[in-house]
């Protein structure tokens, strides 16, 4: 990997999420060597990804170059690698550009795509975690209304045309949102010759209730949202199978459609050496303690969303968000000054500052610890919020001028198929 020896001690960082960059910004000017290793060269904000699927923005817009965000760091190193292993005997990670020993190892790979071992679900359906998974959505929504504009035969049209969202949580609820405005305000200028009044987008959810970690009031005003937006809400269904032409779920329903959107869990990344039975949970999620060290281990730890810190109040550990993560990132960062320091280490506490949730314009919900509210106000927070946390003035000032533009011109001018997808179905 070229990294040059150092009299400081070794920090390896796997995952430059949330949490990998709070910590690494954390470390930066400290008497330490820290070395960032991640699959990507860019951080991605997670939660506008849906706008990148549904043609609010373009892709670079919720990207920022990791280099770029610490390119002032003394005594930093970025390498882009795939981690495939953790030898916790030897204290070496290994990668698909080498082996690299480490002082002290923070595993902050993140979360993925949870199908619950269904593989006719995870092999048809599509996924969005990743910014190529947007942009395959993106690029199979677009050509969907294409084919629809060539069929005649009326089933397959209106299956083109039908969009199943499994999972109600803020992900579904928001990408079921964007599309019932695409519905509304883009479609019928695109595609004046096809009859988008039989665009269907339906959301199941297997509980019996969205957005089930926010409160009642807020899980009822965004139901009531979507029903006014268009959108068909099923509860206390659940999914069982999908071939890519029909969904089967626990009871007589099925849906016909040709595009399923899986937003219904996601559980940990976890790496070998760190995967057994002794280091995660039923979520695979590491198991670490109150200082976020792996269990076992002094000089390994785990932050974010891979990391489950169970507490009498949290027993299934934080949630799987962006908050968590950041917190425990700036929290480790102090914490390992102090074990190098042989200082004792100060246990993680939570600050829950809230959730929230867009269902589409001039329509959110806001749950603060003190303040719950809905509508043109939360959407307003809402937006500013998320402002505030993406990385560089470059990109808060596309997102903003890109939202603005799309608000005046109930408009979504990144609706483009740059590079066409195509799914393969497999029984």
């Amino acid at each position: 990997m070229n990294i040059p020896k150092s009299c400081f001690p070794r920090v390896v960082i796997i995952g430059g999420g949330f949490a990998g960059i709070a910590l690494a910004k954390k470390l930066s000017k400290k008497e330490l060597q820290v070395v960032l290793l991640d699959k990507h060269n860019y951080h991605n904000f997670q939660p506008l990804l849906y706008q990148v699927s549904t043609g609010g923005l373009e892709p670079d817009s919720i990207a920022y170059p990791i280099r770029k965000v610490l390119k002032d760091f003394p005594n930093f190193y970025f390498r882009l690698a795939n981690v495939s292993e953790i030898n916790t005997e030897k204290n070496k990670v290994i990668t698909d550009i080498g082996n690299l020993k480490f002082d002290y190892l923070v595993v902050a790979s993140g979360s993925k795509t949870n199908f619950f071992e269904n593989a006719s679900i995870e092999a048809n359906s599509m996924e969005m975690k990743t910014i190529p998974q947007s942009l395959n959505l993106r690029s199979l929504i677009l050509e969907n209304f294409e084919e629809a504009l060539l069929t005649s035969d009326l089933n397959e049209r209106n299956a083109l045309m039908n969009f199943v969202i499994v999972g109600a949580g803020p992900t579904g609820v928001e990408l079921a949102g964007a599309l019932a405005e695409i519905k509304k305000g883009i479609l019928p200028k695109d595609y004046p010759d096809l009859d988008t009044r039989n665009v269907q987008i339906n959301l199941i959810q297997s509980g019996d209730k969205i957005l089930k970690a926010m409160s009642e009031q807020a899980s009822h005003k965004a139901e009531d949202f979507l029903e006014k937006l268009g959108v068909q809400i099923w509860k206390n269904v659940r999914v069982t199978g999908y071939d890519g032409k029909v969904v089967t779920t626990n009871s007589d329903l099925t849906f016909e459609t040709a595009t399923v959107i899986w937003a219904a869990g996601v559980k940990g990344a976890t790496i070998k050496g760190l995967d057994g039975e002794q280091f995660v949970s039923r979520s695979q999620r590491v198991l670490v303690n109150q200082f976020n060290q792996v269990n076992g281990f002094n000089h390994i730890f785990a932050i974010g969303d891979i990391a489950q810190m169970s507490t009498e109040t949290l027993p299934h550990g934080h949630p799987m968000m962006a908050q968590p993560a950041i917190q425990q990132g700036k929290h480790l960062g102090d914490n390992l000054l102090r074990l190098i320091e042989n200082k004792p280490l100060i246990p993680f506490k939570y600050k829950d500052k809230g959730s929230m949730a867009t269902v589409g314009r001039n329509k959110a919900v806001v749950d603060l610890p003190k303040f719950k509210f809905q509508g043109v106000f939360a959407w307003f927070v809402w937006m500013f919020v998320h402002l505030f946390f993406l990385i560089g003035f470059r990109n808060r000032m596309v997102v903003f001028i890109n939202w603005v533009y799309n608000y005046v011109r109930f408009d979504r001018e990144a609706r483009l198929i740059i590079r066409p997808f195509k799914k393969k179905l497999k029984s």
